[in-house]
């Protein structure tokens, strides 16, 4: 049995984001796999993305620079000394999370090759539930309800739900829930490529109502962080 943990990561002071992020795909998956960590999987903001600058929404200022996910035998911090310090070492700081994963749509059109940037772009979104729900609530709404609206309104070919356990660093923003979803690069620039409606306006209106509509039955649009982001997934490596 693994556990699954995601970090967002912040550069130090004065990098940019485009070498940081270079920087990350170079160095961090090798020192985390030497440090016992699978699975893992980068998102990184670099210049592939830009054209999708205008859906990134934010709550966190500054934003995170990239994201890392990968899973241990155990996230305890008793266990995960030589993890963290790895994190440490490469971004100016780092906020973790323990999460249960599950994949709605697997990525089996573009399936990825390992410390490649994976087709197309991953939107990467940490989420909070609404204050005025049971966290139960908010919960079975998402996937009762709103996994299906997410399915049926997106030409999203990779869907991947996470739930936040606990945080594992003292200073992690408070998310409920981190959601990947990859879409096409035209999705970045065109809102009917990414609502599965090229060519048919009625369908467009539609799907981006249900969506709206859905997404407002749990998500607190006041505390999200939606990022555009390039996937590089090195799972292939373990």
């Amino acid at each position: 049995m693994m556990e699954k943990l995601i970090c967002a990561l912040w550069a130090s002071e004065g990098e940019t984001r485009a070498a940081y992020g270079a920087y990350l795909v170079e160095h961090l998956p090798g020192a985390l796999a030497a440090t016992g960590a699978h699975g893992i999987r980068l998102n990184i903001r670099d210049a592939r993305v830009e054209p999708a600058t205008a859906l990134v929404q934010q709550w966190q200022a500054p934003q995170q620079d990239a994201i890392v996910q990968f899973w241990l035998p155990s996230a305890n911090a008793r266990f995960r000394g030589a993890i963290d310090a790895v994190l440490a070492a490469h971004s100016g700081r780092f906020a973790a999370w323990l999460v249960a994963e599950s994949t709605i749509i697997t990525n089996s059109a573009y399936p990825p090759e390992a410390g490649r940037a994976c087709a197309g772009w991953s939107q990467a979104s940490f989420i909070s539930f609404r204050a005025d729900m049971d966290r139960a609530d908010a919960i079975a709404h998402w996937h009762g309800h709103h996994t299906r609206v997410a399915i049926e309104t997106q030409a999203n070919f990779e869907y991947v739900q996470n739930i936040i356990v606990r945080p594992l660093t003292p200073d992690a923003p408070a998310y409920d829930a981190f959601v990947e979803e990859c879409f096409s690069d035209a999705a970045m620039t065109d809102p009917h490529a990414f609502f599965d409606a090229v060519g048919n306006e009625a369908k467009f209106a539609q799907n981006l109502s249900a969506m709206m509509e859905s997404c407002a039955g749990f998500i607190d649009f006041s505390r999200i962080d939606v990022i555009p982001t390039s996937q590089f997934d090195f799972a292939g490596r373990d």
